[in-house]
């Protein structure tokens, strides 16, 4: 029997819910690295599962900072997900990436600063995962039609700033950024695109632009109705994208997504304790015996 295709999404600010999509159940998800953001929900989709989790939880009450990306991602894992796309908010930090336009991500650089869980594997084994292409290209790549299927403004191509947050830039950090040749600003997908090439499940990240950060001239004129107007309207061109995408996504790959860990565990298994073992075994266990 073929299998069925099982795709996670994660959503973003103001995006707590996909409206359109069969409800089948809510599931709520115990990891070896604590709870989740908060329930998954599966739903049915053109012959498809769809297992869709709010990033800040339903009622956005979970910080940047105090996310748990291990337990987000394991759980995408423990469900069987294929690949990932993670819809997200962020500030622009050139001109042409204006409000409402939509980024694919294909580049990161972190400029995180509070030790957040970047990796399964902190403790008993030693592994290096290659990052140097941070997102699936064929997963960007199917984002980047369903984009223009859903005949939003996107661009194909865009760097994101990680930063730490809750705090946004000051103008001098917004100016070296955009020195570096930065694209875009947000606060929370690199490390759900490392963990999630660490748990060998294909990523990417299309993030909706609410505003130009502080570096632009009219920004003082920015109020905080504008960036939830345009954060509703991103949102719903979200949601329509989000169905285009399921449309069009299929199966096939030829990414090396899956065999992400196949020469990446440096320590020998004999030296791996049993408990270490047993804790990630739905990661390892296919590669350590």
């Amino acid at each position: 029997m073929k299998k069925k295709l099982k795709v996670g999404i994660i959503g973003g600010s103001g995006l707590y819910d996909i409206e359109g999509l069969k409800k089948k159940k809510e599931v709520s998800i115990k990891t070896p690295f604590g709870k989740p953001s908060d329930k998954y929900t599966i739903f049915e989709f053109d012959g498809k599962e769809v297992i869709f989790l709010p990033r800040h939880g339903k009622h956005h009450t979970i910080l940047p900072s105090k996310l748990n990306f291990r337990a987000n991602i394991y759980g995408f894992k423990s469900l069987g997900v294929d690949k990932i796309i993670s819809i997200s908010a962020c500030g622009s930090l050139k001109e042409e990436y204006k409000p409402l336009d939509f980024v694919v991500v294909d580049q990161f650089i972190d400029r995180t600063n509070q030790a957040r869980p970047y990796t399964f594997f902190d403790k008993d084994l030693v592994v290096h995962i290659s990052f140097a292409h941070p997102v699936c290209k064929n997963l960007a790549d199917s984002l980047y039609r369903a984009a223009t299927k859903a005949k939003v403004k996107v661009h194909k191509k865009g760097t994101y700033i990680n930063m730490e947050g809750p705090q946004f830039s000051t103008l001098a950090e917004s100016n070296l950024y955009r020195s570096w040749g930065a694209d875009i600003i947000g606060m929370t997908n690199m490390a759900e695109a490392k963990l999630a090439r660490e748990a060998e499940i294909c990523y990417a990240s299309i993030a909706a632009i609410t505003d130009y950060d502080c570096w632009h001239p009219d920004h003082d004129s920015v109020t905080v109705e504008m960036i939830i107007s345009n954060l509703i309207k991103n949102v719903e061109n979200s949601k329509r994208l989000i169905k285009e995408f399921l449309l069009s996504i299929d199966e096939t790959s030829d990414c090396n997504c899956q065999e992400a860990l196949k020469y990446a565990i440096v320590t020998n298994s004999k030296f791996i304790p049993k408990t270490t073992k047993e804790k990630l075994n739905l990661l390892i266990g296919k590669y350590i015996k």
